[in-house]
């Protein structure tokens, strides 16, 4: 395959010596240890390491982050972006543009889209990445195992969620019929894909979480079948919920309660599970959330293009909710831009809250910490002796950042650029601002052609 990027690593360990600026709540101006993919050590700054002769990278012209991740997207949708019958409409009349256009994807194109969103996100410095791919027309059976070669292929850690549509509209749902799979098949290939694809343990590369859509496209049948699934299995889940009001009336209309009481009803209030978008809750909504401890994936590019309205962040995160940040669907962002998401997000949010509540280092949790939260992963998202080598460095040499003070800060206010560098695992996957073996000029002409195949078939 010409696209094929091989990584590249250092059996000994590595001391990215000398930071111009590091996200890490110890002290640690001198740099940071790599070895054998976890960080072993933070050095003060003007000391030395304490690790015998490691490789030397000078990071005095970057500023060091945790690895982005990204916790909800939607890969297939990057064939769809600024699509014109979907332009300047609202979700539900937004995605019944779409569903006919997507229900001619093909393991061809397919792959040319997980592809281009993987180096999209490597390129903005995202370290995971988590799909919700519910769309399996015909043909497209083994979607999960194509993301699983792409994401092996590049070297990005990636939590895939198994989503399901299993409600036409014939049936009082959302989707049309060609999209939608009867609910034996969705719970038979979930269970196959967590045998074949999903690695339980710390530094896993691939992961799998069970994703049914939406409420107004799944049965509350398979909701409940889905969680204990993965109860069983000790997984997580994954759905949208709360994105609209039109979603709000339609459960009120179809189950005679609000979404979160569904939630509740089919077994969805825990721990294990995580949400897309999560903004029309009460107050008394989010305190159940929180003392549940159910995640909440913001989304702000996506709210605001489909004007979906503004997740409450800072109420959800001291209500004891996790907070994360996703890019959502190249098809109402759109973009796979996490460095940009985080702006959105760090811009949206202070609207929402206030200037002296909001600040740069919030947009940068949710991106990193709370994410890594929202998808159960405690061995990533944070700089810290143990934790996986999972780094993102962006230099602040581009003319925006020309005058800025606090190089944490201007990477946020002034608008991150491409990462630099990105290292997976203790392996560089970016460098010099390139994923090695990634021919993108290639990929994006090939790309290109699949969306124009796409929208006129």
């Amino acid at each position: 395959m010409a696209e094929q990027a091989q990584t590249t690593g250092a059996a000994q360990a590595v001391w990215l010596r000398d930071p111009l600026a590091i996200l890490c709540d110890q002290e640690a101006g001198g740099g940071i240890v790599v070895a054998d993919g976890r960080i072993v050590e933070l050095v003060p700054a003007g000391a030395e390491p304490q690790s015998p002769d490691p490789v030397v990278f000078d990071a005095s012209a970057h500023v060091v982050l945790p690895g982005l991740v990204n916790a909800h997207h939607h890969f297939y949708q990057t064939l769809t972006r600024a699509c014109p019958p979907a332009l300047d409409k609202p979700l539900f009349p937004w995605l019944e543009a779409l569903y006919p256009i997507w229900a001619g994807l093909t393991p061809e194109s397919f792959r040319l889209a997980v592809r281009l969103a993987f180096v999209e996100l490597m390129l903005s410095g995202t370290t995971t990445a988590s799909d919700h791919h519910y769309l399996f027309p015909p043909g497209l059976d083994d979607a999960i195992a194509i993301q699983v070669e792409e994401a092996e292929r590049l070297g990005i850690r990636a939590v895939l969620t198994r989503g399901s549509m299993s409600l036409s509209q014939e049936d009082g749902g959302l989707p049309p019929r060609s999209v939608v799979q009867e609910e034996e098949t969705i719970l038979a290939d979930c269970e196959r894909l967590l045998a074949r694809h999903h690695e339980a343990d710390a530094g896993a590369m691939v992961q799998i979480a069970l994703a049914p859509c939406s409420p107004f496209s799944v049965s509350r049948e398979l909701m409940r079948e889905t969680a204990g699934l993965a109860e069983a299995h000790d997984v997580r889940l994954h759905t949208h919920l709360a994105e609209t009001r039109d979603e709000e009336d339609w459960c009120r209309e179809r189950f005679g309660c609000r979404p979160v009481d569904y939630l509740e009803d089919v077994g969805w209030l825990s721990d294990r599970v995580w949400l897309a978008h999560g903004i029309w809750f009460s107050d008394d909504e989010i305190a159940r959330l929180g003392r549940a401890g159910v995640g909440i994936c913001h989304c702000p590019s996506s709210n605001m293009i489909l004007a979906s309205g503004t997740c409450r962040t800072l109420e959800l995160e001291r209500a004891g909710a996790p907070v994360g940040l996703g890019v959502d669907g190249s098809a109402s962002n759109d973009g796979s831009d996490m460095i940009g998401e985080v702006r959105q997000a760090f811009l949206l949010q202070r609207l929402a809250h206030g200037a002296d509540r909001v600040s740069h280092r919030d947009a940068l949790r949710w991106a990193t910490e709370g994410s890594a939260r929202c998808l159960g992963r405690a061995d990533i998202g944070r700089i810290a002796p143990g934790l996986q080598a999972d780094l993102a460095l962006f230099k602040l040499d581009a003319l925006r950042f020309s005058g800025a003070g606090d190089p944490l800060a201007a990477l946020v206010l002034c608008g991150g650029g491409p990462a630099d560098r990105v290292m997976v695992g203790g392996r560089w996957v970016v460098e010099d601002g390139a994923i090695p073996g990634v021919d993108l000029g290639d990929l994006r002409a090939r790309h290109q052609a699949a969306a124009a195949a796409l929208l006129g078939s």
